[in-house]
């Protein structure tokens, strides 16, 4: 069964010959046992693969492929880790991943995050990526959503603008329903809920100026 309508495809097409620049891998942790929606995101990202050939789907077993997951910080299935290729082989990890089937309203995050992968260029405003280059901490974003929210795109994606702009942070949306001892660990009520390093959080997506300084706020308060 296909995911994508023709005309859809037609406009990922164009829109990916004309926006991707460096090639894209998308890799994939599946699981064979446990997992509702392994089969139907590979089958997804097959689809999604096809439309360019500067996209390169790549499929790892969680289980069978540990140490492969671990260097990535993967340990359960479904996730989606969207890593650049340069001309030489070597990868970039700009720290942007997938806990969860990104469809629903989350795919036009997905295909955002693929361009950004490429481009390895932000699109933040020049006064925002100034200053989120000056965290020098560790900072993990998890971004909670769920396929029917419309306004948790616009979160996962500000999220993954800011591991692009510095090395240090990493931008992960998590899937609420596929992933619920998560969501309960983090008291997921509504969605998009943000926690930032565990000691920052709130609901909404906010512009980019609210949320980088949150960011900062919670790399202040990190030891």
């Amino acid at each position: 069964m296909a995911f994508l309508r023709e005309q859809d495809r037609q406009y990922l097409i164009q829109k990916f010959s004309a926006e991707l620049e460096n090639p894209v891998v998308l890799l994939f942790f599946k699981k064979s046992l446990g997992c509702e929606y392994c089969e139907d995101e590979e089958n997804l990202l097959k689809e999604l693969a096809s439309l360019s050939d500067k996209i390169e789907l790549v499929v790892k077993n969680v289980i069978t492929e540990k140490a492969e997951a671990e260097k990535y910080g993967v340990y359960d299935a479904p996730v989606l880790v969207i890593l650049q290729k340069k001309e030489d082989g070597t990868l970039t990890d700009f720290g942007m991943r997938y806990f969860g089937i990104p469809a629903g309203y989350e795919f036009s995050a997905l295909i955002e995050s693929v361009i950004l992968a490429s481009t390895g260029r932000s699109g933040l405003p020049p006064e925002i990526e100034e200053q989120i280059k000056e965290i020098d901490k560790d900072v993990k974003i998890y971004v909670f959503v769920t396929p029917t929210c419309p306004y948790c795109p616009r979160a996962v994606l500000t999220s993954h603008r800011f591991a692009v702009a510095n090395p240090n942070i990493k931008g992960y949306m998590i899937e609420a329903l596929e992933f619920p001892e998560w969501a309960n660990q983090y008291h997921v009520h509504a969605v998009p809920k943000i926690v930032i390093n565990d000691v920052i959080e709130f609901e909404g997506a906010y512009p980019e100026p609210f949320f980088a300084e949150k960011i900062r706020e919670a790399a202040a308060l990190t030891k």
